[in-house]
């Protein structure tokens, strides 16, 4: 049966197969299918193509309303990774490159950007310079948690050492109109990696490097929902962290 309320959305935005597959990143022959036969497409799928045609993705698609009450799957969730070493640097990146209001970074150090993507600083040094503002909050290296991390993850002191790396690393920014480094002594449930509307939040599992734990993938739905949750854990933890002084 023809999906008569895509058909309509589509006709009134001027979209065609082709231009609406770009959008969704699916061939124009699955828009074909959407359309004249009704199929539906996987979740993160149709949130693209709902939010290019300005619809709700449950009006589009009633099947993914009943999906998600059955499994009990967040219409925020765009894509699940098993561990960060699955995630792609460019991942990071273009969601930091892609923000216009607003970065987010609350880790413990999280070298592995600079070590992969150098250029990180000037990244966000121009997307400041655009109005950006950037907020990076950093493990204290001198902190109960972070050392108790360490133990749990058998670093020992190494993790101590990346976040004073990681600091060392963002200190070039201090002073930056926009940039605000600081560093917090919290206990870290996840690392959250916020660009806008879109962030990547990894997982920590006892005993367990980040690098191994597992990353999800959240596009901002609803007021309140998951998103929401975890802007305003980092928010809560940004209130206790102090400024790194910019002589150390």
């Amino acid at each position: 049966m023809p999906n008569e309320r895509l058909r309509a959305a589509m006709a009134a935005g001027g979209w065609t197969y082709a231009t609406l597959a770009e959008r969704a990143e699916v061939d124009p022959k699955s828009v074909e299918r959407w359309v004249n036969l009704g199929r539906t497409p996987r979740r993160s799928t149709a949130l693209l193509a709902a939010e290019a045609l300005g619809e709700d993705i449950h009006t589009l698609w009633p099947a993914l309303r009943q999906a998600r009450s059955a499994k009990a799957v967040s219409a925020e969730l765009v894509t699940l990774y098993d561990q960060r070493a699955d995630v792609p640097v460019s991942a990071f990146v273009d969601l930091m490159a892609q923000a216009r209001e607003r970065i987010d970074v609350l880790v413990y150090a999280a070298i592995f950007l600079h070590e992969s993507y150098p250029r990180l600083n000037e990244l966000l040094t121009e997307r400041a310079a655009e109005g950006c503002a950037v907020r990076i909050a950093l493990g204290d290296a001198e902190s109960e948690n972070v050392r108790q991390r360490g133990e749990e993850e058998k670093f020992g002191h190494g993790i101590e050492s990346r976040c004073r790396l990681a600091a060392m690393h963002y200190r070039p920014l201090l002073g930056t109109p926009n940039i605000e480094i600081r560093t917090h002594g919290t206990t870290l449930y996840n690392s959250l990696y916020r660009a806008d509307d879109q962030m990547l939040v990894n997982a920590h599992v006892w005993g367990v490097n980040a690098f191994a734990a597992p990353v999800w993938h959240l596009q901002r739905g609803r007021e309140g929902g998951v998103f929401d949750t975890y802007t305003q854990s980092f928010d809560e933890v940004w209130k206790t962290a102090v400024p790194i002084p910019e002589d150390k």
